[in-house]
């Protein structure tokens, strides 16, 4: 029997989608340089796709990333043909855009309002996972205007670091500090120790929301 993704489930759908985007970025290393960025970028498709899906329920986002995702497809093709400057720059500008919005739209679902729920739980998860992406995508707009903004990381397509940087983001945004990898220039030491703050409020944010769910739910019953 097919399962519809439903008010219920939405969240596992998105969850798994972008937990694949990360492990295909992990894998790109190991494409053949002639598929390297149709690989990624159909994967990174098929994500914004899975997204758009699951947030369907929430009418005021859908046409807007929906535009995102045909603005994308566009500046993918025109980068693929021609030799249009700072296409990357876009093509970065409109991921960070659409996981804003989708991390924007699961926030308003999950946090502070109804009850818990397996779903809700999963969905937090699909937020800290969106928050670490669009720092990685910040990161990869740094190291494009400036080069050597980070060390321990070469200036390249942002395909081919995308899983690095991927990595370093999470790392920061659980504060683990690896050191591996790490900013030189002082706007990138800024950005890095804001997402370590953004990622410490957001822990703090997302237990207290569901534990007074929590309780408002047990109290109700």
């Amino acid at each position: 029997m097919q399962r519809k993704i439903t008010k219920q489930n939405n969240f596992y759908y998105m969850t798994a989608a972008l937990v694949v985007l990360l492990l295909s970025a992990s894998l790109v290393k190991s494409v053949a340089d002639g598929m390297l960025e149709t690989f990624l970028e159909g994967t990174i498709a098929a994500t914004f796709l899975v997204c758009v899906v699951s947030l369907g329920i929430d009418k005021s986002w859908k046409r807007f990333m929906q535009a995102l995702i045909v603005i994308w497809l566009i500046a993918a093709v025109l980068k693929r043909y021609t030799d249009i400057a700072h296409i990357d720059l876009l093509m970065l500008g409109l991921m960070f855009a659409f996981f804003w919005g989708t991390f924007r739209s699961i926030a308003r679902q999950i946090l502070f309002s109804g009850s818990v729920n397996g779903n809700k739980i999963v969905g937090s998860i699909a937020l800290f996972l969106l928050l670490g992406l669009m720092w990685a995508l910040v990161y990869l707009l740094i190291l494009a205007l400036s080069p050597n903004a980070f060390s321990g990381i070469e200036q390249s397509a942002w395909g081919q670091n995308f899983s690095q940087m991927a990595y370093f983001s999470f790392v920061t945004l659980t504060t683990l500090g690896y050191g591996d990898i790490s900013p030189n220039t002082p706007f990138a030491q800024v950005a890095v120790y804001m997402e370590a703050i953004a990622g410490v409020f957001y822990m703090a944010i997302v237990v207290a929301s569901l534990v007074s769910a929590g309780l408002a739910q047990k109290e109700t019953q």
